[in-house]
């Protein structure tokens, strides 16, 4: 079992406390879902109740972390670069347990998973593989250890819409208390039977955790529902307190009057107006004594907000994209010259202000495709792209400071950047941190303030949704929704592509397929 007791977390650059006091007991058959915005201290406590030294560098606590001899199984949100250079079956045959499972078993696990048996014997460098094949491959290790508990630091992270649907149901039916960090809110609303919500308030300078037994539809109506039932009780009584106080300032005012105009020559009438006066004085403060426990309005952790794409444009006739290739192959790998074919055959045409989503199983080239596609339409001087790659540091100088990357070093562009920062929910500290050092949601943040900013009628976006909290999320998927430019996205998130996406394709080895109802063309 799993205790933690009267924990605080603080972070070590700007001492800034990302949980105080916090308690929690985790039992068999939770389904824990950690949630929170981004940079708030959620894949820093999967790493303390895992191995506290992997936060020692920028984090340090306080409280007690009961173990009680429970085995985990930890999937970090990123796979380490030293582990990148190993091969699969250097990378599974470090776990212990490997060699303890036959065939059969092994078999079964690739089955549920969706990931080839062969391939388990490969001399592939994880570093190569998809970003879903990735988590696939460390699934497989987790399970083989036979964890007593499970940390899973998002684990629906770039897989593809197969391997979600098997997760949930995995979650669901394990038998084994799960801890875990998801943006997908489709795998929240059917996996989770119990909320942590991490928040920051106040500029994050107030920390706040709440642990709810509830399902993840459940909690967020219930706080909608509380948060609306409180600001209406604390405006009643505000409303009531500003009439009490106009009463007594319009009494106060008729009695200094009063004084004013009384005749010196009649001291008892003035006497009877200090006393009216010290009366008045004495319910007022008796009156303030009883508001002061008055309800307080609701505090919580709004979602960012940016503006987003207001300039950018599209003619309904206008040509996108006409773009065809024979072959879509995977880079040479392994040490020869071959280039696997993933594809042939593929063919997109998207004309005016589409909302287009490439989906398709682990593996099958849409990043690929992606790369290829932006390297043709950011050299286009007739439209203006930009790319989101679904690896950040492709982009981001991760020794430069937010503010350094976003703006051209003028005072006017500095300012505005850290308006839109601010905007971003990032704190003034945050600002000036170097990107290497910023959450994985924080970064997802600054790509997308660098999208807006650089005045684009054209994105690309591959994963655009993977690193944001599932509060933030519903905010994105609205920005992007209302985006008058053209978009081309690979995405497995299915409520972006359901809010977002007009155009839905299929990538398989026969090229592109349409999924949704044909649309008539603009023209």
């Amino acid at each position: 079992m799993l205790q933690i007791r009267h924990l605080t977390i603080r972070h070590k650059k700007d001492y800034r406390v990302l949980l105080e006091d916090f308690n929690l007991c985790v039992n068999p058959g939770d389904k824990c879902a950690l949630i929170g915005e981004e940079g708030n201290g959620k894949s820093t406590l999967l790493k303390l109740i895992y191995a506290p030294d992997m936060a020692a560098a920028y984090a340090e606590y306080e409280g007690e972390i009961q173990r009680s001899g429970e085995r985990f199984g930890y999937l970090p949100q990123e796979l380490p670069e030293a582990q990148r250079q190993r091969t699969i079956y250097e990378y599974l045959t470090a776990a212990d347990r490997f060699y303890d499972k036959d065939p059969r078993e092994l078999a079964q696990l690739c089955a549920k998973i969706g990931f080839s048996l062969e391939r388990l014997y490969s001399e592939e460098p994880l570093g190569i593989l998809s970003g879903g094949e990735k988590i696939k491959v460390q699934l497989i290790r987790l399970l083989v250890e036979e964890p007593t508990m499970l940390l899973l630091d998002e684990p629906s992270n770039d897989l593809d819409l197969e391997t979600l649907e098997w997760l949930e149901g995995f979650i669901q039916d394990c038998p084994i208390p799960v801890l875990y960090i998801s943006h997908d809110e489709t795998l929240l609303e059917r996996t989770a039977n119990r909320i942590i919500h991490i928040e920051q308030l106040r500029r994050k300078t107030a920390p706040r955790c709440t642990v709810a037994y509830a399902d993840y539809r459940s909690y967020i109506a219930g706080r909608l529902r509380q948060f609306e039932k409180q600001a209406q009780e604390a405006g009643n009584e505000r409303r009531a307190y500003d009439r009490q106080q106009e009463k007594f300032r319009r009494i106060q005012q008729k009695v200094e009057h009063q004084q004013n105009a009384v005749s010196r020559q009649d001291p008892h009438t003035a006497a009877l107006l200090k006393k009216t006066m010290h009366r008045v004085k004495a319910y007022e403060a008796r009156f303030e004594k009883e508001f002061e426990n008055m309800t307080e309005m609701p505090e919580y952790e709004e979602a960012m907000f940016t503006r987003f794409g207001n300039q950018a444009s599209i003619p309904n006739g206008k040509v996108v994209l006409d773009f065809t290739l024979d072959a879509l192959c995977v880079p040479a790998a392994f040490g020869t010259q071959e280039c696997p074919v993933l594809a042939r055959g593929i063919r997109l045409f998207i004309q005016g202000a589409r909302h287009v989503c490439i989906t398709g199983r682990n593996g099958c080239g849409k990043t690929t495709l992606m790369r290829i596609l932006a390297d043709g339409l950011l050299q286009r001087t007739d439209i203006k792209a930009a790319y989101m790659p679904q690896n950040y540091e492709e982009l981001l100088p991760l020794e430069q400071t937010p503010v350094e990357f976003l703006s051209d070093g003028s005072r006017q562009s500095i300012s505005m950047m850290r308006t839109y920062l601010g905007s971003m929910k990032f704190t003034a500290n945050e600002m000036t941190h170097p990107m290497r050092e910023l959450s994985g949601g924080q970064k997802a943040k600054i790509m997308l303030l660098y999208l807006d900013t650089s005045g684009c009628d054209v994105l690309l976006l591959d994963e655009p949704s993977r690193n944001f909290s599932p509060l933030s999320n519903p905010v994105i998927r609205r920005m992007l929704a209302g985006y008058r430019g053209a978009i081309i996205s690979v995405s497995h998130d299915r409520k972006y592509i359901a809010e977002v996406c007009d155009q839905i394709y299929e990538l398989t080895a026969d090229g592109l397929i349409r999924t949704d109802p044909a649309i008539p063309s603009l023209s």
